[in-house]
């Protein structure tokens, strides 16, 4: 049954969320541990758009280094996913998440919630101009992911998740939490609903843009925490680190349409101190391995997923320069990307810079 859009509904009805599978597109490590956290409550269906994936899925019940609990489906078909699911929660990488909504798009309705968990940007220049050469680059141009689904289907209700989240520790049962945010109250209560359990809590927030930024720039600061552990470098140093990255992504949140009480909560604070803390951290290591004398290329070609924090720098570097926002942090690993800077030179240099007041946005 559909779900209804009225508050009154959902509040009465239990949203009917139960009566129905859930929908998670993708089966990487955080997708999969979404899905069994899910399955706890509710019937699960999990895409993923390789079929090879899907039956070699299918016959070891294993995801992503994880065991699938018995009543999630693996499917490669979103149109049985659409027809099936009233809640989906698309959990895919920022650079394939358009195309997978646009091919989603005409199987959904306006009464279909989707609450992504991908923490990056889309972006959209002209065929054939990198992010560097388009001047300006602005928000016209780049959007989150909450936006890429209001763009591309009639889905009305979109929410996103974003917390420190680290898959393996989720997957494995330890303590965590996350933020549901969403402009509108009935999604964060069914993401409450389906997610939370015991060792799994779940914080609601309407700042679905603030929420959004925080997930996506945080990124970028967990690259450089990983640098100062690859260098040697202690604690003192990382914590210099972060409470500048902080600093860093409130400026650049304000000016992207974020408000900034959101980074100083779970999914700001929280999340960034978890991924500049942990080699579980895709962003963290590449940095580390960079520090210990990789190049970006070797590091890309071994992973086997994405980390968002090195196409984050190239777009954030870019749109700071239009909203005139100083982003040193950003700025240094902009150039260590490109090889106009060593790690060792970008940590001195950092060391040297002329940072405003300690805290300059209260």
């Amino acid at each position: 049954m559909p779900l209804k859009n009225t508050s009154n509904q959902i509040e009465n009805d239990e949203i009917g969320i139960f009566d129905n599978p859930v929908g998670v597109l993708g089966a990487g490590s955080f997708g999969t541990a979404v899905a069994n956290i899910l399955a706890e409550k509710s019937n699960v269906i999990l895409y993923a758009r390789n079929p090879d994936k899907v039956a070699n899925i299918n016959s070891t019940r294993i995801s992503s280094k994880q065991k699938l609990k018995d009543n999630i489906t693996v499917v490669y078909d979103l149109e049985f996913v659409a027809n099936s699911c009233n809640v989906i929660f698309p959990i895919v990488s920022s650079a394939g998440f358009r195309d997978l909504i646009t091919n989603i798009a005409p199987y959904l309705k306006p009464y279909h919630i989707l609450i992504h968990g991908t923490k990056g940007l889309d972006n959209h220049v002209p065929s054939g101009v990198t992010i560097d050469e388009f001047n300006p680059l602005s928000r016209e141009h780049v959007k989150t992911m909450s936006e890429v689904i209001m763009e591309e289907t009639s889905v009305l209700r979109v929410g996103c998740l974003a917390g420190p989240n680290l898959a393996k520790e989720i997957a494995e049962k330890q303590p965590a939490a996350s933020v549901v945010a969403s402009h509108f109250d009935e999604v964060v209560n069914i993401g409450q609903k389906l997610l939370k359990n015991e060792h799994f809590l779940i914080y609601g927030s309407n700042d679905l843009i603030g929420i959004e930024l925080c997930g996506v720039l945080k990124n970028i600061i967990a690259i450089g925490a990983g640098m100062i552990a690859g260098l040697g470098h202690g604690e003192n140093a990382k914590s210099l680190l972060i409470s500048r990255g902080i600093v860093e992504m409130v400026q650049l949140g304000k000016s992207l349409g974020g408000n900034p009480n959101a980074f100083l909560g779970l999914a700001g604070i929280g999340d960034l101190v978890a991924t500049c803390s942990s080699k579980l951290s895709r962003n963290f290591t590449v940095g580390f391995r960079l520090a210990s004398g990789e190049t970006l290329k070797e590091i890309l070609s071994s992973m086997d997923e994405v980390a968002e924090g090195i196409k984050t720098i190239e777009i954030i570097n870019t749109l700071a320069k239009t909203y005139k926002v100083r982003c040193p942090i950003t700025e240094t690993l902009h150039k260590i990307m490109h090889g106009e800077m060593t790690v060792k030179e970008a940590n001195s240099y950092l060391m040297k810079f002329p940072f405003r007041a300690e805290v300059d946005f209260l």
